[in-house]
């Protein structure tokens, strides 16, 4: 049977151990941690969608260590914890194991053999996770934790597209969007993983600022007009970029925006992070916008004003929390 570990126990994480541990096709671990780890091992991972309710039990461990060499892992941390875990998602690695990393922002293989220091500094990731054992995936997933070992689907849609770097049909690409889709999870194969992924990036380059600034749901934006045209002015700033290093993205801005106001009642990652207290995505962000423009030559002036202003609310609510674990 194969071996699948999904590396992080929040929102995603747990959506795909979930799904993939009640289809019983493959085994399933999970590598979490605090309040998560001792949830899930005492009462299960409990999945709540649209139609569902359900609770299963998944082998949860705080050490990947103790696993072994997997099949599949899928690293569904935040793009900055990743590097403090390459350790750990090293010791799941034999020679045919394949490592699915986030795509939030613009990550370390997205240039195949162009090694990118911006988006790598060091070249950590480079030199722990081989490009040719990478598959790209597309977490498109909204989701929220509800509680520790509870997660809560977002809409009614939900999938994870995957492919191989190069366009191929592999069989490894294949066996795992199967098994992704027999779990209850759509996972296309996409022939043009690289576009999707910047189509990602994009999504995640626009909407979470956004959202963390006005702190807003997505229905609270959709009904504000003059704040959706300027995600849709952020999107065609990112796709001029697209077009200069000549990847076809697909669908116009407008048709995105529509797809992800679908889900009126979820609110971004990063307002999710950012109320929670927790460390936000920006500098990734930040940095993979900053590569490309530099690849490119071109300005983002949208984008730039967003971003800064971003930045200083990341600040501010940092300098806040401090400020009240002084006085508690």
């Amino acid at each position: 049977m194969l071996k699948v570990c999904v590396f992080g126990g929040g929102a995603i994480g747990g959506y795909i151990a979930g799904h993939l541990a009640r289809a019983g096709q493959c085994e399933v671990s999970v590598v979490a941690r605090g309040k998560t780890l001792d949830a899930i091992r005492t009462n299960g991972l409990r999945v709540v969608t649209a139609t569902e309710d359900f609770t299963v039990r998944v082998n949860a461990v705080d050490d990947a260590r103790e696993l072994g060499e997997q099949d599949y892992v899928f690293v569904t941390l935040k793009t900055h914890q990743v590097n403090d875990a390459l350790d750990q998602i090293r010791s799941l690695m034999g020679a045919n194991t394949v490592v699915l990393p986030p795509t939030t922002s613009i990550p370390y293989y997205f240039f195949s053999n162009r090694q990118m220091p911006a988006l790598d500094p060091g070249a950590r990731q480079w030199h722990a996770i081989p490009s040719e054992q990478v598959l790209g995936c597309v977490y498109w997933i909204g989701a929220h934790v509800v509680a520790p070992g509870v997660v809560s689907q977002d809409g009614a849609k939900a999938g994870c597209p995957i492919g191989e770097l190069d366009g191929r049909r592999s069989e490894r690409v294949e066996r795992l969007s199967e098994l992704l889709g027999a779990s209850g999870i759509p996972a296309k194969v996409n022939d043009n993983i690289r576009a999707a992924i910047w189509v990602k990036f994009v999504n995640s380059l626009c909407w979470n600022p956004v959202a963390m600034l006005t702190q807003g749901t997505l229905g609270e934006i959709r009904d504000a007009a003059e704040v959706v045209s300027i995600v849709r002015t952020m999107m065609r700033e990112a796709d001029a970029l697209a077009a200069a290093l000549k990847l076809d993205v697909g669908p116009d801005p407008d048709k995105r925006i529509a797809l992800t106001l679908s889900a009126p009642h979820h609110k971004m990652s990063m307002l999710q992070d950012l109320e929670a207290g927790r460390p936000l995505e920006l500098e990734p962000l930040q940095r993979s916008l900053e590569a490309v423009r530099e690849l490119t030559g071109l300005h983002t002036p949208t984008l730039d004003t967003v971003l800064a202003m971003a930045r200083l609310r990341e600040a501010t609510a940092s300098n806040n929390v401090r400020t009240k674990e002084l006085h508690s």
